[in-house]
């Protein structure tokens, strides 16, 4: 029977996971990470898949240590996958693998290497995202692609809905190419970095909204990409903090009164909008301030 370990988080570790033991992979160890107490767990268990079928789990601090590399060694599985684990595997950490070893990364590599590649994808106005399937190499996100699937980015869509696309084409990903990985018979192609982009972890701090210097389509793209379940785009006014959830881009502003020319919040007929510095206009959908819901009536400045 062939063997693996798995190193996974989040819901793309839960439904490879499945993938894997539904192809009668046998999961010798799951390592996984403790929920961070501080960090909005709206994901699924990697670690609760794993006891329900009998498998081990550990959570290490860091994945590289020695007595987890001699654990490794002495289950001398023919594979390791990564999905979605957040920490960097050393060489020695990989080379306990007979066969080969496999990352499932959530973006269309080369582009969006490192971390958050759904979130950044949104923030940066991409038509579409994906799932990529590649070997592990010393430098992350690297190693030669065995398989790979796109999804679209909608106009309106938040991370989260892209999110939940890509998760299906990572199983889907793993599904179709883990026939030809256990037969050794996966093609591969070699990953040109050169063509690719690499981006660093995001933090709460970077959903600001910078009204003087953000066009129209910028502040929506940041709306759609730290939308819930992340922490949201914000601005902090005399009136309390304005979390704006959800935005809509106004094509068209006939119809509607000219507001002031510099950026400000501004309603009509119930609705909320924003003029932003390159004179467009926002339909802000859903905002709150101050942890209430924005009440078209009171509209803070955003100054």
């Amino acid at each position: 029977m062939v063997s693996a370990v798995v190193f996974a988080y989040h819901n793309v570790g839960v439904r490879c996971l499945s993938a894997l033991l539904a192809h009668g992979i046998q999961v010798k160890l799951v390592v996984t990470h403790t929920d961070d107490q501080d960090e909005n767990i709206w994901f699924d268990s990697v670690a609760n898949l794993a006891t329900l079928h009998g498998i081990p789990v550990v959570c290490p601090k860091n994945p590289n240590t020695e007595s987890l590399l001699s654990q490794l060694q002495q289950l001398n599985p023919d594979f390791i996958f990564s999905f979605y684990y957040r920490s960097i595997l050393s060489e020695n950490v990989l080379n306990t693998a007979r066969r080969g070893r496999y990352n499932m990364h959530g973006s269309l590599l080369p582009k969006y290497r490192g971390r958050a590649p759904v979130n950044w994808a949104v923030l940066h106005g991409e038509t579409q995202s994906g799932a990529t399937l590649h070997e592990m190499v010393k430098k992350p996100d690297a190693g030669a692609i065995v398989g790979q699937m796109a999804v679209p980015i909608l106009p309106n869509d938040t991370a989260a809905d892209v999110f939940s696309k890509v998760l299906v084409a990572a199983e889907m990903v793993l599904h179709n190419t883990l026939p030809a990985i256990v037969d050794g018979t996966v093609p591969r192609q070699t990953m040109d970095i050169t063509q690719g982009s690499y981006f660093g972890g995001r933090t709460p701090q970077d959903g600001i909204i910078d009204w003087k210097a953000m066009g129209t389509r910028q502040i929506h793209n940041l709306v759609r990409a730290v939308s819930h379940p992340y922490p949201g785009a914000f601005t902090d006014t005399a009136s309390g903090r304005l979390v704006i959830w959800r935005t809509m881009l106004v094509e068209d502003s006939r119809g509607h009164p000219i507001p002031p020319a510099k950026p400000c919040l501004w309603q009509r007929d119930g609705q909320v909008f924003a003029t932003t510095c390159d004179g467009g206009i926002l339909r802000i959908v859903s905002a709150q301030l101050d942890g209430h819901l924005l009440d078209p009536a009171g509209l803070p400045d955003i100054f």
